[in-house]
């Protein structure tokens, strides 16, 4: 991380949205020393019940063998495989077998929808999950996530478009919540022309979520420029000025 780039941001942040929380970064790595191991049945199953600890302070470092939801193994990288009956857990499930989430209408529809889902295999052992103020000089994040309020939200959309033409700065794609916090940020950060994604529709992961909040989470490419366009951009406005106010104490995540 560069450390430049880490104190620009936190003193900009702090200066145009308050105390709102710092976002969480991750990367992948094969050392051991980044954050203490998770272990399978001490650590929340879902991976995004496990965001909040980490913005608590408590850094987290993730193998396959910790990570227990297949969605969750897929969607870090760790393993491309489903659990059995996908098609159906899904959709329809399949009555005294399976129960259906019913996120989509047919098994078919997931079938297509699987068969045009992107790749993003994890580009090391472990995946950390770290808050931003206490990346090191040595650690080197692929994104961060926001966990955010509607306001706070405003603030970050209009932010990733301000130096664009093309009125798809942000996207949301169906996916699992763990996917649109890693795997398409991830896709995004190779891509030439990174986006931000708004995420954790999930219904199944929204309980561990606050109510008010949803994700949105910035390739690093994406956020370098975001963070260079802050003082000229809107932030500086007296209509942000008025957000800003009303954002207050409870503009934390």
């Amino acid at each position: 991380m560069n450390p430049d780039l880490q104190r620009d941001f936190m003193s900009k942040w702090e200066k145009y949205f308050g105390n709102a929380d710092l976002p969480v970064a991750f990367y992948y790595t094969d050392d051991e020393t980044g954050a203490d191991l998770a272990r399978a049945g001490h650590v929340n199953r879902c991976l995004i019940g496990n965001l909040a600890k980490v913005q608590r302070g408590t850094p987290m470092r993730f193998d396959a063998d910790a990570v227990e939801c297949f969605g969750g193994k897929r969607y870090c990288g760790f393993d491309p495989g489903l659990r059995p009956g996908f098609r159906y857990f899904l959709s329809t499930g399949i009555p005294g077998k399976i129960e259906g989430e019913r996120y989509k209408k047919t098994p078919e529809m997931v079938d297509a929808i699987l068969a045009a889902s992107p790749r993003a295999p994890a580009p090391g052992r472990y995946l950390v999950l770290k808050r931003w103020d206490q990346l090191d000089a040595t650690e080197d994040p692929i994104a961060v996530i926001f966990t955010a309020t509607p306001d706070v939200l405003s603030g970050l959309y209009t932010l990733a478009g301000f130096d664009e033409v093309d009125g798809n700065a942000v996207i949301s794609p169906f996916g699992a919540g763990c996917a649109t916090i890693l795997q398409y940020p991830m896709l995004e950060e190779r891509s030439e022309h990174p986006r931000c994604v708004l995420g954790n529709f999930d219904v199944s992961a929204r309980p561990f979520l606050p109510a008010n909040a949803l994700t949105f989470a910035v390739p690093m490419k994406k956020l370098v420029t975001m963070v260079a366009n802050m003082d000229e951009s809107f932030l500086v406005t007296e209509s942000w000025a008025k957000v800003r106010k009303r954002m207050g104490k409870g503009a934390a995540g």
